[in-house]
């Protein structure tokens, strides 16, 4: 690792450390991942050069992997059976709440191919990719999206803590480390994962291995108090280091747009969480959590450290995120014939 990247990790932990001690004494809920994120963003745009190195935020994001995949037990196939139908609600919310929030990119003076991609609820990095092949600013696609992310994060857990009660030790955490041996599989399982293309390698190959384990009764990975807000420091500044090098002015007015444009996504998304309470019978706050447009990794952060039905919101954030890989192409085609490069 260079010296410039281990001081800017040192630099990126230390202000998380600071951060989450304060969230503690200030009793917020989950003072270990949101005190970490929020200082790390307030130091990058100060100009603080602060960074989680890829291969660092990877190995945390796997043991996350293995704390989802043990919350799998046996008897999970008779649950799965109702899935389907929250499945197409979710589908139908993705399309209903990416169309709202792009109608208002638009009227902050996106271009149609930028806005769209902006407003897709997960892939960042492919609908980064595939919004630039058809024109669109990658700069204000991967901004929104990362904003997105960052907002659903920071507005969910006190939404839970004022309508739910405290719940950031929801999950019983036990005394010791169980089944620690399970750690030692990461090294295996991150190129893995890699290897086989899986989408979010480094959180979705350890999560198939442990929900095998626990499935089957041989073993489940459970983290000690300590050791689940270890993993909360780590990611919380990693999320928050994105913005580094982003000026205060610029952030600032891509907050504004983006803030609207997440709230306008949940409002349509609670709508179709209410339906999956209703028809599904799942709690109110495990569907909206499943239908929250954030990324993979940190909703299921949120999920673990809320004891929020983890496998559930999993799944169906995995199935949001292999809809918008398979239906993004044929989008970014119809995108390309309709507004051609340069044009608006």
């Amino acid at each position: 690792m260079k010296q410039t990247t281990r001081v800017a990790l040192a630099r990126s932990l230390g202000v998380g450390a600071v951060g989450g001690v304060l969230f503690h004494f200030l009793g917020l809920p989950l003072a270990w991942m949101l005190g970490p994120l929020v200082a790390n963003i307030a130091m990058s745009a100060r100009g603080m050069q602060v960074a989680v190195p890829e291969r660092l935020r990877e190995a945390f994001l796997g043991v996350l992997g293995l704390v989802l995949g043990s919350q799998v037990t046996p008897d999970l196939a008779q649950r799965v059976a109702d899935w389907p139908l929250s499945a197409a609600l979710l589908l139908t919310g993705v399309a209903a709440s990416t169309a709202i929030a792009a109608a208002w990119y638009r009227r902050c003076g996106f271009d149609p191919v930028s806005a769209w991609f902006a407003s897709a609820p997960g892939a960042m990095t492919a609908m980064i990719l595939m919004g630039e092949s058809c024109g669109g600013d990658p700069r204000r696609i991967a901004v929104a999206q990362s904003l997105r992310v960052v907002l659903v994060v920071l507005i969910l857990p006190p939404l839970f803590w004022v309508f739910e009660g405290p719940r950031g030790q929801a999950m019983a955490s036990p005394s010791t480390l169980a089944a620690p041996w399970m750690l030692l599989a990461l090294p295996l399982l991150l190129p893995l994962g890699r290897r086989v293309r899986l989408p979010t390698p480094a959180l979705l190959a350890p999560l198939i291995f442990a929900a095998l384990l626990s499935g089957f009764d041989i073993a489940s990975l459970e983290l000690p108090a300590w050791g689940m807000n270890l993993m909360l420091w780590v990611l919380g500044s990693a999320i928050g280091s994105r913005f580094r090098g982003m000026s205060k002015g610029r952030l600032g007015r891509y907050l504004g747009m983006a803030t609207v444009a997440t709230l306008l996504a949940l409002v349509v998304l609670a709508g179709f969480a209410e339906l999956i309470h209703h028809w599904v019978g799942v709690p109110r706050d495990v569907a909206l959590l499943a239908l929250a447009p954030g990324g993979i990794g940190e909703m299921a952060i949120l999920a673990v450290a809320l004891g929020v039905d983890p496998v559930f919101v999993v799944f169906h954030h995995l199935l949001r995120m292999v809809a918008l890989m398979l239906f993004a192409p044929l989008w970014a085609r119809w995108l390309r014939h309709r507004y051609p490069v340069g044009a608006d």
